[in-house]
């Protein structure tokens, strides 16, 4: 869902069947009823439900939208600014440097789909934010993405060990449409926070709000506690 707006009825229309058309490109296929209601009574290590409340597990990810990125252009550049000691260009040979995260993790789209087990590979954020240095202003991180698109993340949230700048999705690099070369994964929010085709990262004393938050959905983006909307 992440960079085409859709209104808040065609997100509430979205219920039932065995396809969901969510006003994306795509059709996701959910799993049977069953299986649902199995998964649902699933707990992670933390107590949460596997399944956050108004969800329903599906098959695969699609395509979800968006100004198309910049691929796989050997020019691409991650450019870290704001409240850092030390505000640095990374090329894509410099970001293959760092230690390489493996990642299997369940994620939530606000659209009410759930993709489980899915598996990345790539950066830790916390790993150039410790090249980099942040002040002790800095209470954000604001992903700024290909197009205008950007999202925003506590500072305390982008630390976490599962939070990743991934380059590649079930064994293979990341195809453009899912965010090439390199999108945000933060699988604790809804989706719209794991932005794609990432040009930035600024580090920020202030949040901003982004393109979904500034157009009504929530900041928060908790998909245990249905932060759905402002």
């Amino acid at each position: 869902m992440e960079n085409n707006k859709l209104s808040r009825r065609e997100f509430m229309a979205l219920s039932g069947g065995a396809l969901v058309k969510i006003g994306l490109p795509g059709t996701f296929v959910k799993l049977s009823h069953a299986k649902n209601a199995d998964l649902a009574s699933e707990l992670r290590p933390d107590g949460r439900l596997r399944i956050p409340p108004g969800q329903m597990a599906v098959e695969s990810i699609q395509k979800m939208g968006g100004s198309t990125g910049p691929g796989l252009d050997p020019e691409w550049r991650l450019q870290i600014k704001g409240e850092v000691k030390k505000p640095t260009t990374f090329s894509w040979n410099d970001l293959m440097q760092f230690p390489q995260t493996d990642l299997l993790c369940d994620v939530h789209c606000v659209t009410g789909w759930t993709l489980l087990d899915s598996n990345w590979q790539g950066i830790q954020l916390r790993h150039i934010m410790d090249v980099v240095g942040a002040t002790e202003k800095a209470m954000y991180i604001i992903f700024e993405a290909h197009a205008g698109y950007t999202t925003s993340i506590p500072i305390s949230e982008a630390r976490k060990d599962n939070v990743i700048l991934a380059h590649t999705f079930s064994g293979e690099r990341l195809p453009e449409p899912h965010g090439a070369p390199l999108r945000g994964l933060v699988p604790d929010r809804y989706f719209y926070k794991s932005a794609k085709w990432i040009e930035g990262i600024k580090f920020s004393a202030t949040d901003e709000l982004g393109y979904w938050e500034s157009g009504g959905f929530s900041n928060s983006a908790d998909p245990w506690k249905e932060d759905r909307y402002k």
